[in-house]
């Protein structure tokens, strides 16, 4: 569905929940399609050890029992793992128990809703691309995630291509998010300037690989985004995520309703 599909579908919507399963909590909140903004105030509960699926489904019931929403509400979920049509093939800083999981089915049974579920890096990346820093922009969106890792995500004409790991592309011999991610400049204590060298890197290989029209960058250290991404010489326009922590929930709830109709 392209970004003009998206924007002409939803003004009928009733809206969808969205869910962010993370390490630590998981947070949730109804989200108006139209303007991609949360409709009620977000609820977290502590994400629940272990993070077993049937302990984190019932946090995420618990999380959506919060809010009185309409059955037909469908709820989409962001899953910190590759997930290939709702199954989890990955686990990241959750049991490893969820490993070949059908995540969906696991939170449906607990929810007693139409579940979609997705990986957190697409799910903000599709929300960067339909509602926030990269909304109207046709072409190749590609949104980086600078953090602890690298996350990626692309959306081409407003459609998602799904699990990328583009972190992970071996660039000069290692691993690109080991030397350019921001908890590599954390360990390194490397200065701005010598971040951005190795981001220079990272972001030229991907440019000669992909050729996006648009970078966008997320993560916490993008509230920075003047301390480094003027020192970034690229062909490609550069700028910052602009909805930062309520971006997994609003895309999770696009792509949910989006798989709804």
């Amino acid at each position: 569905m392209s970004t003009q599909t998206l924007d002409s579908a939803v003004r009928s919507a009733p809206g969808a929940f969205g869910i962010d399963i993370g390490g630590s909590g998981i947070k949730g909140a109804p989200v108006d399609l139209v303007v991609g903004e949360f409709a009620a105030d977000r609820v977290r509960i502590a994400t629940p050890r272990p993070a077993t699926p049937e302990a984190v489904a019932q946090t995420v019931a618990d999380v959506v029992a919060s809010f009185e929403l309409p059955t037909e509400v469908p709820i989409g979920v962001t899953f910190p793992a590759v997930i290939q049509h709702g199954v989890a093939r990955s686990a990241a800083n959750v049991d490893d128990s969820w490993i070949g999981t059908n995540v969906e089915d696991v939170v449906a049974r607990a929810t007693g809703r139409l579940v979609h579920a997705v990986n957190d890096a697409d799910a903000a990346g599709y929300a960067e691309a339909h509602y926030g820093a990269a909304r109207n922009q046709r072409g190749t969106v590609l949104v980086v995630t600078l953090g602890t890792g690298i996350g990626t995500c692309m959306v081409v004409d407003g459609t998602l291509v799904p699990n990328l790991e583009l972190g992970h592309l071996e660039i000069d011999g290692k691993d690109a998010e080991r030397r350019a991610a921001d908890s590599a400049r954390e360990r390194h204590d490397l200065t701005w300037e010598q971040w951005a060298k190795r981001l220079q890197k990272y972001f030229s290989t991907l440019e000669d690989l992909l050729w996006p029209d648009l970078f966008v960058v997320g993560g916490g250290v993008s509230k920075k985004h003047h301390k480094f991404l003027p020192l970034l010489d690229l062909r490609t326009p550069i700028v910052p995520a602009t909805l930062r922590n309520d971006a997994g929930i609003i895309g999770a709830a696009a792509l949910a309703y989006r798989e709804q109709g």
